[in-house]
């Protein structure tokens, strides 16, 4: 057997080998490490300020404060609009794993309706995971201690205390201030979302709308420490939001009552106006609603009731609502026949009972059996004669007629400050020419004279026509805010010139007219005098009455139904009236839907404003102040609770004083 040769160990090649390996291992480590360094360097030194932030924003979470909103008063300092603390249960939808489920689980620790289920669900599409989103409102203590004691069940949900709306005075300013209302998708896509993070509530209606962005204010923020489930730990820094200013009307809440309850509860509107200003007095429509039922989400029960209710209490009849005026218009005609020239003061017509256009068969009659006879303009205005009027629009001419009345204010928005006025109707042939196929025919003109036809006026334009007559022809805009103060600022006043120049070029004309609506109140067969409307009355007062039929006549026959019931279901009674005549202060307007005379039924309305206003400048404060469903009407300043925000009078006084059919029924000789 032969013998195997034992090869020979090469140490030297084995060290050279282990050494290379050894090199590049360590090559490997020195990069690895290298690696490693430059990835630390880039992390905790490039980038350092980048992750600095981010691990503080898991500890620190900024949140929103939304303002206080601004605080609505009347024009002596009564709160009308209200900010109350208030509970709400706010969800975090991030931290919600099962958003379903937690609902149901919800629903058995706080009652939801479905409203407040439908109103978080729509807020939840349009707010950031890591937004809270309110999901209940206005909790009760019961609802707060109920959610404590399960608190732990339901991470990402928490109790917010926050400032809610109330409405002192409820239905009684329901259509002026108007309300808010829970924030929806169609108000995120209308509003700036950085100045509204955190709001809940946005103005719907009234000046709560018209003054939203004044009311609002801008928010703040603070700065609150978190632990790994979430809640806050404390608060590192605040940054205070900036409340939104106050508001200061110039209602007075005593004349706003009065105007209120001399409706009692009839259907209907009121406006009183400062001619010297064009500040609103008193704004009312009847029936009304009650505006704290919408603040937090209103009921499909009690939302149901009022768009169901037949007299619509929704409805602001001062403001949208358009009515013929009937003889309402009768001064401002006359007035516009002395300033074109076309009548004097001494021109007569003879009232036969009847008028008849020269080569027409067709007549239309006067309101009085017979007629009142011969009549200048004086005894016109006094006695309502239509045919004075029929034959007055008639030789004025429509185009004349319709430049006039406009130069009043009719047929526009009067441009007061709230949202959604009526522009109404003034008969024209520009206006029939976008409406019908046919032309403008005279008859269209003379019953056009006697405010019918196609005459349609809001209680504010004849308010601001008659403001305007009052203040010797200077129009001014009618405003509801004359002063706005932010906090503890004094109120600064709302300026409000002229809206033009004076409408009247020749003082005694204002005169004529001012005599005649006197005679009105005063004269032997004036319809008021007859009514006996203003039968003491301290100051001097000037009114006409209105009685515009709703439904067209089917002959030329008189009415003699003397039933006002019966009356009342065919006519809309007004009352235009100021006082006093020497320097007029106060212009009124009282509009019922449903009135047998305008003088017997809407003149009382007016005097009781008139006697509230005269009340709130020194005189005695009339008897049963207190509105229903709201706090005691104060019969001065100083009877407010002593935490009461008011303007004093030194604070408001910056304000300046002179900042087809045959003829209807009219109250000629009726009362």
């Amino acid at each position: 057997m032969a013998l195997r040769r034992r090869s020979i160990k090469d140490t030297r090649g084995e060290a050279a080998l282990f050494r290379v390996r050894a090199m590049v291992g360590f090559a490997l480590i020195l990069l690895g490490l290298g690696v490693l360094v430059a990835r630390y360097q880039y992390l905790q030194v490039q980038r350092h300020d980048e992750f600095a932030l981010r691990s503080e924003n898991n500890r620190v979470k900024p949140r929103a404060i939304p303002p206080a909103r601004g605080l609505i008063f009347d024009r002596n300092g009564v709160l009308l609009a209200d900010n109350v603390p208030a509970f709400r249960l706010e969800v975090v939808p991030e931290q919600v794993k099962d958003m379903p489920a937690m609902l149901a689980a919800v629903r058995e620790v706080i009652p939801l309706d479905d409203g407040d289920i439908d109103a978080f669900r729509k807020q939840l599409k349009q707010n950031r995971r890591f937004d809270s989103v309110p999901l209940k409102l206005h909790l009760t203590e019961d609802d707060i201690a109920r959610f404590a004691i399960n608190r732990w069940r339901f991470p990402g949900l928490d109790v917010v205390p926050y400032l809610t709306r109330r409405y002192p005075y409820g239905a009684l300013f329901a259509h002026v201030v108007g309300y808010v209302s829970r924030i929806d998708a169609d108000d995120m896509a209308r509003l700036d979302a950085d100045r509204y993070k955190g709001t809940s509530h946005v103005g719907r209606s009234g000046l709560e709308r018209s003054y939203e962005d004044m009311l609002h204010g801008e928010p703040g923020y603070e700065l609150v420490e978190v632990n790994a489930d979430g809640r806050v730990q404390r608060v590192l820094e605040t940054h205070a939001p900036t409340p939104g200013k106050n508001l200061y009307l110039s209602i007075d809440v005593r004349v706003q009552k009065a105007a209120n309850d001399a409706f009692e509860g009839r259907p209907g509107s009121s406006v009183a106006i400062d001619p010297r200003n064009g500040q609103v007095l008193a704004m009312v429509s009847v029936p009304s609603f009650d505006p704290n039922l919408f603040v937090n989400g209103i009921s499909k029960a009690d939302y149901t009731g009022y768009m169901n209710a037949e007299d619509k209490p929704l409805l602001n009849r001062a403001l949208k609502s358009a009515y013929p005026p009937g003889s309402t218009v009768k001064p401002f005609l006359a007035l516009g026949g002395l300033e074109l020239g076309i009548r004097r003061p001494e021109d007569t017509v003879l009232s036969t009972g009847e008028f008849c256009i020269p080569g027409q068969q067709r007549c239309y009659r006067d309101d009085v059996r017979g007629g009142n006879g011969t009549v200048n303009m004086i005894r016109a205005i006094q006695l309502s004669t239509n045919t004075y009027f029929y034959k007055l629009a008639l030789d004025m001419g429509i185009d004349r007629f319709a430049n006039w009345m406009g130069s009043l204010g009719f047929g526009k928005k009067t441009g007061i400050d709230l949202l959604g006025e009526a522009e109404g109707i003034l008969p024209s042939r520009e206006w029939k020419a976008t409406r019908s196929k046919y032309p403008w025919f005279q008859g269209e003109t003379v019953i056009a004279g006697i405010g019918q036809g196609y005459w349609n006026v809001t209680a504010l334009q004849l308010a601001h026509a008659t403001a305007t007559f009052a203040g010797h022809g200077t129009p001014y805009s009618p405003r509801l805010v004359m002063a706005t103060a932010a906090v503890k600022e004094r109120p600064t006043p709302l300026p409000n010139p002229p809206a033009g120049p004076s409408v009247i070029r020749k003082p005694n004309d204002w005169n004529v007219v001012n005599e005649g609506m006197e005679a009105v109140v005063y004269g032997v067969g004036g319809t008021a005098q007859q009514a006996g409307v203003f039968k003491g009355f301290p100051l001097r007062v000037a009114g006409k009455s209105g009685t515009a039929e709703r439904f067209s006549r089917r002959s030329n026959e008189y009415d003699t139904n003397k039933n006002l019931a019966y009356l009342a279901t065919r006519h809309r009674a007004w009352f235009i009236a100021y006082t006093p005549t020497d320097a007029p202060r106060i212009a009124v307007v009282a509009m019922l839907e449903s009135g047998a005379w305008g003088a017997a039924d809407a003149g009382p309305i007016v005097r009781k404003v008139m006697e509230a206003w005269l009340a709130s400048t020194g005189g005695p404060v009339p008897p049963s102040n207190t509105p229903e469903g709201g706090p005691a009407v104060p019969s001065s300043v100083s009877e407010l609770p002593e935490d009461t925000p008011v303007a004093t009078p030194a604070d408001l006084s910056a304000m300046p004083a002179d900042s087809s059919s045959t003829a209807p029924p009219d109250d000629g000789g009726n009362p």
